[in-house]
């Protein structure tokens, strides 16, 4: 299958791939060779690619999903591999966000900071991935 990974900003992935688990609003779902055709929602998630001799990972944003089983077209707000992901950055994005989050009312800067929360526990969700993945 070829797949194509979408943002606003530029084309974050292409390759031929044998599979691909994306979340999805209705739960987390892998997609194969032939797969009967689809339109999805997609949710902020982990996506994990597997061709023959790797597994990859991006972070992804919102977005959409659709696949005619030989070609998957995911667009969405935001999409990261782990060499774009600066640890020390996100972990420090995530301090911050607890800190708005515990001292302000403003219900702007509260939203900021929430969405700020949610795309760095899922960075820190993929680089743990790939810890994981290095160390086995």
């Amino acid at each position: 299958m070829h797949l194509k990974v979408i943002t606003p900003k530029k084309l974050a992935f292409e390759k031929d791939i044998e599979s691909i688990t994306i979340p999805t609003a209705a739960g987390e779902i892998t997609i194969l060779p032939k797969h009967v055709e689809l339109l999805t929602l997609l949710k902020e998630g982990v996506i994990t690619i597997r061709s023959a001799k790797e597994e990859e990972y991006l972070s992804i944003g919102g977005g959409y999903m659709e696949t005619d089983g030989k070609n998957i077209h995911i667009l969405v707000s935001r999409a990261y591999n782990q060499d774009e992901i600066n640890e020390k950055r996100t972990e420090e994005a995530l301090e911050k966000a607890k800190k708005v989050l515990a001292e302000t009312k403003d219900k702007h800067e509260r939203n900021e900071a929430l969405s700020t929360m949610r795309r760095s526990i899922l960075d820190m969700k993929l680089l743990g991935k790939m810890r994981r993945k290095k160390s086995s």
